[in-house]
């Protein structure tokens, strides 16, 4: 397995993880009744901003793991896994590790660097394969 694929694999571990550290406290301030429905109503109440930063977190991961998936597929299939792109793979990682603090505990203006450093890192790898 290239090291692109084991960060790729990792990353879903950081989705699970991220998914559990968002799931817990919603079912807990949501009440499971309201998070086992199907949620055609908004709930009676509201979850905490920590709680709430911890969905867009994740939501936030479900997204830039498209576009990283899409580097590491090119990457790996074109057979162009060189350092490089191996440096920005485990970078993407890192930046969203810490991103997931970031949100949550509002640290501003480091959240959006986090958030770009992980998607620059991404980049590099779409057009490493390319050259």
């Amino acid at each position: 397995m290239t090291p692109e694929l084991t960060v790729l694999a990792l990353a879903g571990l950081l989705q699970a993880a991220q998914f559990t550290l968002f799931a817990v406290p919603a079912n807990r301030e949501l009440g499971v009744g309201y998070t086992s429905s199907p949620r055609d109503r908004p709930p009676s109440r509201q979850m905490s901003a920590v709680t709430a930063r911890l969905q867009r977190a994740l939501n936030n991961h479900f997204e830039a793991l498209i576009l990283f998936t899409l580097a590491v597929v090119v990457v790996t299939l074109g057979n162009q896994s060189t350092p490089v792109t191996q440096y920005a793979a485990w970078l993407y990682l890192a930046a969203r590790i810490l991103y997931v603090p970031a949100y949550a505990l509002g640290w501003r203006p480091w959240r959006s660097a986090i958030w770009s450093v992980g998607f620059f890192a991404t980049l590099t790898m779409i057009v490493a394969a390319l050259i």
